[in-house]
């Protein structure tokens, strides 16, 4: 099954196309300027050219469905449902933290904690399983202050994303480690999304919305200063 793989929601603008579990071609670039609405569609048709296929042989399409940027997010969606609706294929769904953990499962970490960087000293954020990868703790919003992730001080933690820099100035547990050049990447969505293609768990493309975690603040204030 021929898959392509969308992910917009940071500063990684990826995409991937894989056959079943094997990986056929990835291309993104990290730009500080957010270009996914420029970049998006060519970097399908170069994955595409790279992977040897055409895209009426995408079978599916899968998304990492935030949380990470408002507009990022928005354009990540509207291209996926474009091709599922002209495609006439599924759309699958994944929580972009799942890509972030996903190379260093199995590294003897008690938990990883991806942290994607929002406003001040706010960051969006869960914690997963070290070897297992799975959710311990639900994705939210987090003020981070000298309390932060208290319950895991003793324990063997990594921190991930452009998150982790701030994190790292207030909280320094023994036994961390801190990596904040990781962001999430179409390449570490295949194995989640053929888990949902297995068990038919597949978006509604007409009503499905990202993972927005928040309301975008900015958009309000304009309008109701109007």
């Amino acid at each position: 099954m021929k898959i392509l793989y969308i992910e917009t929601s940071s500063k990684n603008c990826s995409v991937a196309i894989s056959d079943d579990e094997n990986l056929l071609c990835v291309c993104e670039e990290v730009s500080e300027n957010y270009k996914q609405s420029e970049s998006l569609h060519s970097f399908v048709e170069w994955a595409l050219e790279g992977a040897g296929i055409s895209i009426k042989e995408i079978e599916a399409v899968s998304l990492g469905r935030g949380p990470g940027s408002y507009t990022g997010l928005r354009i990540g969606a509207s291209s996926a449902k474009g091709f599922c609706y002209g495609l006439k294929v599924p759309l699958v769904a994944i929580n972009s933290m799942e890509s972030m953990i996903a190379p260093f499962l199995g590294q003897n970490y008690d938990y990883i904690v991806p942290l994607i960087d929002a406003r001040r000293m706010e960051v969006y954020t869960a914690v997963y399983d070290g070897e297992t990868g799975e959710e311990v703790v639900p994705t939210e919003a987090k003020v981070l202050d000298e309390h932060s992730f208290e319950e895991l001080k003793d324990k063997k933690i990594l921190f991930i994303g452009d998150g982790a820099a701030k994190t790292k100035e207030i909280i320094q547990f023994p036994n961390a480690e801190y990596n904040e050049n990781i962001y999430p990447s179409a390449q570490f969505l295949i194995k989640n999304t053929l888990r949902k293609i297995e068990q038919k768990d597949f978006e509604d493309i007409a009503y499905f919305e990202p993972f927005y975690l928040k309301d975008f603040h900015g958009v309000k204030k304009k309008k109701s200063e109007d």
